[in-house]
């Protein structure tokens, strides 16, 4: 292999990762214990019996998230608002912030990334169970990689998560569930993956959205999911340190009051998102097609610019391993996929979901970031990012409302 470059970060040690809090206050957690405030525990799942689903909430018998109980439900997820980004923006989300008492915060699931988060949310497993382990990761036996938001049309979502879903095993119980969200999500491999069994309502506009879901609370028992994307994108393309993201949690911050003052007085609003973000600036990147060595012995990049999957070539996981803990130094975690998975990360790993996890994973810290011109020309352009486990984007807000 190539001599890699010099260590590119200060030798200051970071700040500890936040783990995730598989089967107590995690994503996956959060349908099961709406079952159990609607009075349709969930109890043990399909994967269960399968051997899979350790690490998950699914049949837990002492949960660690416990809500009110409630004829109805309706959980609204909000794509990129980190609890930490919560508590430090307040003043631009006062009605949401006067719900972040103490203990009303979970975990994403590794990584902290949207089509991860929410089939997390949809399935009640943990990663290492439902299978859509980044927004890339590659197909087994190909050398191409699969985009878990926009998918692939060869690729069969039945298949890829052949999993029941939460939604769909409450809705056999017989809650009406309802999810809200956009016209072009409807039958997408994403949705089929995460939400079937749940009654898809296309709604594009924040009015279209909350008659809707009004519409679909008034059902008792009942959980209604509502998605809500904006401020995700906003952070992305101008940062959580923009005048513009902090405009966005406002009218985030709006909708949640305006949902809860027309809702039935009997329903439960429960405000979550799936990751947090950091503002990742030029200096703290790096760009593996800079840097001679970094792509020594690597086949296929995948994962995202703050969660890397690296799929080697044979014999080579060692020594891309060593070059990359070589080259980025403090500014991430880099671990093998067996230590990755001895850690916990995704919760029980399928044998069938391995081979999508990369042979090399390297986790950020801080605000770095490890892009590559040459694959992800888009990521260069974008100023938040999320995906690893810093505390920033891993933990999530559990509001009630």
């Amino acid at each position: 292999m190539s001599t890699p470059a010099p260590v590119l970060a200060s030798s200051q040690p970071p700040p500890p990762f936040t783990e995730p809090a598989y089967g107590e206050r995690s994503l996956a957690d959060v349908v099961p214990a709406v079952a159990r405030a609607l009075g349709a525990p969930l109890g043990s799942s399909a994967a269960s019996s399968a051997g899979s689903s350790a690490g998950s909430s699914a049949g837990h018998e002492a949960p660690g998230l416990e809500l009110p109980e409630a004829p109805s439900y309706v959980v609204f997820l909000v794509d990129g608002m980190g609890a930490e980004l919560l508590r430090r923006h307040g003043h631009a989300a006062p009605y949401l912030s006067s719900l972040l008492v103490s203990g009303a915060t979970g975990t994403a699931g590794v990584p902290s990334t949207t089509a991860t988060s929410l089939t997390s949310l949809g399935t009640g497993l943990p990663p290492g169970a439902h299978g859509l382990v980044g927004f890339t990761a590659r197909v087994p036996g190909t050398g191409r990689l699969m985009n878990h938001l926009s998918w692939d049309k060869r690729v069969d979502p039945l298949e890829w998560q052949p999993h029941p879903t939460a939604f769909g095993r409450l809705a056999s119980a017989g809650v009406h569930v309802t999810s809200v969200n956009k016209r072009e999500f409807d039958g997408s491999g994403l949705t089929v993956a995460s939400q079937r069994g749940a009654t898809y309502v296309g709604a594009d506009r924040v009015g279209e959205r909350i008659a809707a879901v009004v519409a679909s609370a008034r059902n008792e028992p009942s959980l209604t999911y509502v998605y809500d994307p904006d401020l995700d994108w906003t952070g992305h393309k101008f940062g959580v340190a923009s005048t513009q993201w902090l405009q966005q949690l406002a009218m985030v911050d709006a909708q949640a009051e305006q949902l809860r003052e027309v809702l039935p007085s009997a329903t439960r609003l429960l405000v979550v998102a799936d990751h947090g973000m950091v503002d990742s600036p030029d200096d703290a990147r790096v760009d593996v097609d800079d840097v001679p060595g970094m792509r020594d012995g690597v086949a296929l990049i995948g994962g995202e610019a703050r969660f890397r999957h690296l799929y080697c070539a044979a014999g080579a996981v060692d020594d891309v391993a060593a070059t990359w803990r070589s080259v980025l130094g403090v500014r991430a975690t880099v671990l093998t996929r067996e230590a990755a998975v001895d850690r916990g990360w995704f919760g029980a790993v399928d044998p069938g979901v391995l081979p999508r996890l990369g042979d090399v994973m390297v986790a950020c810290h801080a605000d770095a970031a490890i892009v590559s011109t040459a694959d992800f020309p888009y990521e260069k352009t974008l100023v938040g990012l999320h995906g690893s486990l810093t505390a920033t984007e891993m933990t999530i807000p559990i509001l009630v409302g």
